[in-house]
């Protein structure tokens, strides 16, 4: 029996409210998914999907919740399953470009998800110039977090581009679990949880231990210095706003190695960078301006990706916007994010496992006012193909919620460097402006990376 662990009980927790899915846009060369008319062909596509499924279970699974007495929302298998209720074509207004790509998927993504039906969906977006398709990949953010994201669609791709497609594995859904057998399971988990609580007061000095390696990061994100109060700072609603940063991974490592930083770092001074711009475009005040940012931690210490699931921590880094130069901006970042990595993490699904102290930490998380969160994900470094069709670029889409008006996501694919910025519409109507002075900042830190380079090589 899939019982929700508690990290992922965690993410369904602000659902009703923001919903939590994560995704993937990636671009095609679609020459060879089209006819000779310039219709995608579908049906190529259901077949190099419906030939990857058995490596996906969570496709073929639904969310249940039991009435009250059975115990926590578990996973089985879907009575009905139909490939075409979970892969779609929309064709845009040829020839449309990045932003009318980008307005496409801020529409979809609008549209919650079906809870009756598997949790994900893939939309083949065409309409583009050069043949190109953009492939927008939505799942749950129970499904997986972000490593277990960027490996569940890594299932459907291929490193060579053949596009003979995998014969469909048989399938039938499994029985779902009687009420007599969910009431016998919460049983016997309630059991055992003063049995496990009993035999950790054998060792209270490993207990202890445990708490006091904790309070560092719990004091980190709870009682640090609130944030500055900004027009960044407000309750989203549900419509996004999205934008592209793209540069090579080569460059990014190069900047992170010549500044003693890593390449999650220099993410986190691109976004420092954006912001200042957008604040000063704005006329709000940036000189001694620090704001605290979300960043996840993963705790799948050397698990594979593959294992689905949430499996997350956060730490809260703070970016100095006042700082004008990049690159002393970038170093000041690096040494905060490796003080801040040295502190154990625990699972956010514990902290918050009990319903009173996810009320009372909620309202302590809202006072800190932390309006930005961010992603670092590694991604293949070879070209993928889907159905024979080479996968040019790949980009990720994070989740809000709260007063996290920004989410910024960076993905390493194929030599690339791909970053999207996605935020709340109504609190970045100019997020053009963010994107545009993250670009200034990074064109400023591989110029500056490669003067110090040809000093260090000078004879």
């Amino acid at each position: 029996m899939e019982r929700l662990s508690a990290e992922d009980r965690l993410i369904l927790w602000p659902d009703e409210v923001w919903p939590q899915d994560i995704g993937a846009l990636g671009v095609l060369d679609g020459s060879s998914l089209l006819d000779s008319d310039g219709r995608f062909r579908i049906e190529a596509a259901k077949h190099a999907i419906e030939g990857r499924l058995h490596l996906l279970r969570r496709f073929r699974q639904v969310l249940y919740v039991p009435r009250r007495g059975l115990g926590g929302p578990l996973w089985v298998d879907a009575p009905a399953f139909d490939l075409s209720d979970h892969v779609r074509v929309e064709r845009l207004h040829a020839p449309a470009d990045e932003a009318e790509l980008l307005r496409a998927v801020a529409r979809l993504r609008r549209r919650r998800l079906d809870r009756s039906r598997p949790l994900w969906e893939i939309w083949f977006l065409t309409g583009q110039p050069a043949d190109r398709i953009g492939m927008f990949v939505r799942l749950h953010h129970v499904v997986a977090d972000g490593t277990a994201g960027v490996a569940e669609l890594g299932a459907l791709l291929d490193a060579a581009p053949s596009s003979a497609t995998a014969p469909a594995h048989p399938w039938a859904p499994e029985p779902w679990p009687s009420a007599r057998a969910l009431l016998l399971d919460n049983i016997q988990r309630q059991i055992a949880k003063p049995r496990r609580a009993l035999r950790g007061l054998r060792h209270p000095a490993a207990i202890l231990h445990r708490a006091r390696a904790a309070m560092p990061a719990v004091r980190e994100l709870l009682a640090e210095k609130p944030g500055p109060r900004t027009s960044l700072n407000r309750v989203i609603g549900q419509d996004r706003t999205l934008a592209l940063v793209r540069s090579s991974l080569e460059l990014v490592n190069e900047v992170a190695h010549t500044h003693d930083a890593k390449v999650n770092d220099v993410l986190l001074a691109l976004i420092a960078g954006g912001l200042r711009g957008l604040l000063r475009s704005r006329g709000e005040p940036i000189e001694g301006v620090i704001l605290p940012t979300y960043v996840p931690v993963s705790l799948r210490r050397g698990r594979s990706g593959q294992e689905a699931g949430n499996l997350i921590s956060q730490m809260v880094v703070p970016l100095p916007l006042g700082i004008a130069d990049p690159g002393r901006r970038l170093g000041q970042i690096a040494v905060e994010t490796a003080k801040r990595k040295a502190i154990g993490r625990p699972s956010l699904g514990t902290m918050f496992r009990s319903r009173l102290v996810r009320g009372a930490m909620l309202k302590l998380i809202i006072r800190q006012r932390v309006n930005v969160v961010s992603a670092d994900l590694p991604g293949p470094q070879t070209p993928l193909y889907f159905a024979g069709a080479q996968r040019i670029e790949l980009f990720p889409l994070v989740n809000l919620i709260g007063t996290e008006s920004l989410g910024v996501g960076a993905l390493s694919y194929a030599g690339q460097f791909n970053v999207m910025a996605v935020a709340d519409a109504d609190a970045y109507p100019d997020i053009d402006v963010f994107a545009e002075s993250a670009r200034d900042d990074l064109r400023a830190l591989v110029k500056s990376t490669a003067r110090v380079r040809g000093w260090r090589s000078s004879p």
